[in-house]
């Protein structure tokens, strides 16, 4: 009995949830506003270095997701002033939840409402209201040869991403981030999740190249520059990154 009012109050809250969720990302894929995104930093380690790096960072060290976004919809057709307004949130010193590893279709849910809560608790910046937060847990590499894989969430419009706390990563963060982002906004990944080879040909930023292998760019959601059927290389930057067609759908800039 327990057990049902349990999933009952659950589906009513999801309910709610999902009609505020549709209604933002309605707001999101229009394109025909600035959509405010909040970038909170967080320490994932004690190492002073970490500490330190985010100490320097300012809105101009995310500037080129901006840039990049702005580049993109003018190229699918969309000529939004700035699609995209990032600023950097105050530093946050509690950890958030993270996902269960190896968890069922229920705990995944209640780890989704327990960070959405966690998330509004923490959601305090100046000026607009940010229609999209990003809490970017930091990692010293000299610690973290590897970090955790990152989530974005199109329900409740935040993101929980793992970069690396160094000034040579920042480029690479900035994928991360711009990645994260999009699944906000409703792109789904098109990448293999086993083997993370970009999925031909949604996955491949130019799919009528020929010869198709090895490509010369990634698509933002495929994630990786496929070199051939089994390899594929991280870009070094957004510059080798693009939005292809299936995720300009996704995303309202195609229709």
């Amino acid at each position: 009995m327990f057990r049902k009012i349990r999933i009952l109050i659950l589906l009513l809250a999801l309910a709610t949830v999902g009609l505020g969720a549709w209604r933002a990302n309605s707001r999101l894929t229009a394109w025909e506003h600035t959509i405010h995104v909040a970038i909170y930093p967080i320490a994932a380690d004690d190492s002073p270095a970490t500490a330190r790096f985010i100490r320097e960072l300012d809105n101009e060290s995310f500037a080129d997701i901006g840039q990049w976004l702005q580049d993109e919809t003018r190229r699918h057709g969309r000529s939004v002033l700035q699609p995209v307004g990032i600023r950097l949130g105050p530093v946050i010193n509690e950890q958030p939840p993270l996902p269960p590893s190896q968890a069922s279709a229920l705990d995944a849910i209640f780890w989704s409402l327990k960070l959405r809560w966690w998330a509004s608790q923490h959601d305090r910046i100046d000026g607009p209201k940010p229609n999209v937060r990003l809490f970017v847990l930091f990692h010293d590499p000299e610690r973290n040869g590897a970090v955790p894989h990152s989530t974005g969430l199109s329900k409740g419009q935040l993101g929980l991403i793992h970069a690396y706390a160094s000034r040579l990563q920042r480029r690479p963060n900035s994928v991360v981030i711009a990645h994260e982002l999009l699944h906000t906004f409703g792109a789904t990944d098109k990448y293999d999740l086993a083997t993370r080879q970009p999925l031909y040909p949604q996955g491949y930023a130019e799919p009528q190249r020929e010869p198709r292998l090895p490509q010369a760019m990634a698509e933002i959601m495929g994630g990786r520059i496929p070199l051939d059927d089994h390899q594929a290389e991280m870009p070094d930057s957004l510059a080798d990154t693009l939005i292809g067609h299936e995720t300009a759908r996704e995303i309202g800039l195609l229709h």
